[in-house]
This record gives structure tokens, C-alpha cells and sequence, in this order.
């Protein structure tokens, strides 16, 4: 028998793929110059877990 849980965690990994990719396209059209191109991918990759971060701050007081 397979995890029933198994659904859920690939639909959250979907979700943050998702966030992922907003976060590049929108930091991608605000560079510039080349370092702020690979800027633009570091924060696309980290930005939604800071977004999780802070969701999670304020649910929690």
C-alpha cells in the first residue's frame, strides 16, 4: 500500500516549483546587469521558503 500522504506532499512541491518560477520571472525583469541576473536566480530559489517562513510567523503570533 502506497502513502496516503504521497498526493499531498507532491501538490506542495508543485506549489513551490510554481512560487519558484514567479519568483525568477519577476526578479529576472528587475535585473540589470549580470550580477543582478545571478541574483535574480538565487533569490527565485530561496524566495518562497522565506515566504513560507513569514505565512507561518504571523499565523503563529
Amino acid at each position: 500500500m502506497g502513502d496516503r500522504n504521497a498526493g499531498a506532499a507532491a501538490g506542495g512541491g508543485a506549489i513551490y516549483g510554481l512560487g519558484i518560477f514567479g519568483a525568477w520571472v519577476y526578479f529576472w525583469q528587475q535585473a540589470d546587469g549580470f550580477w543582478e541576473f545571478v541574483w535574480a536566480v538565487v533569490q527565485g530559489i530561496f524566495w518562497p521558503a522565506f515566504m513560507v517562513y513569514e505565512a507561518f510567523a504571523a499565523l503563529g503570533g
